[in-house]
């Protein structure tokens, strides 16, 4: 069975959406597109399922269909907002997949020049040099450094998501 963080009350129901660090870029019946308030890359967002679900495996047929619907999107916005070399998708399933969350988000990334992120999630990608063993969950005990290095203001992160909002395909 999948080992799930444990939030309780679920930090993404309490806030995202709620309050100006996670500005809100696109709603629809079964997701909410946000900006990330933690800006690993700039423009990096997240579709977060309205209903109250942990993993992937959790989601109806419908719910995997507009996530993905409104992923493409958001993508296709952040491509014209930043022209990124790339983009990078990602969601995590269970602790030892990086999962911090107890709540369905999929993060849609633009990726530049210059990121720190190595291949992947920040959470993944210093695995390698930290000699994580294979089969350990996340430690998370540099986690607060590392969320205070890419915390921007939330006029900065209202901004960015109305750039986003403003090249969303009509």
């Amino acid at each position: 069975m999948i080992e799930l963080p444990v939030r309780d009350p679920c930090d993404l129901c309490e806030v995202a959406g709620r309050e100006d660090r996670w500005a809100i870029i696109e709603e629809g019946e079964h997701t909410l597109t946000v900006i990330n308030p933690w800006q690993f890359e700039v423009g990096q967002c997240c579709v977060i399922t309205r209903r109250h679900v942990a993993t992937l495996l959790d989601l109806s047929a419908e719910e995997c269909a507009t996530v993905l619907g409104a992923a493409k999107r958001v993508a296709e916005a952040l491509v014209r907002s930043y022209r990124p070399l790339g983009i990078l998708t990602f969601q995590n399933n269970g602790v030892y997949s990086g999962q911090e969350t107890p709540h369905f988000h999929f993060h849609v990334v633009p990726r530049q020049n210059g990121s720190d992120w190595g291949i992947g999630p920040p959470q993944l990608a210093t695995f390698d040099g930290a000699g994580r063993k294979a089969g350990t969950a996340h430690d998370p005990s540099g986690d607060a450094r590392r969320r205070e290095r890419v915390q921007v203001s939330a006029a900065q992160l209202a901004a960015t998501a109305a750039l986003i909002r403003s090249n969303l395909p009509n």
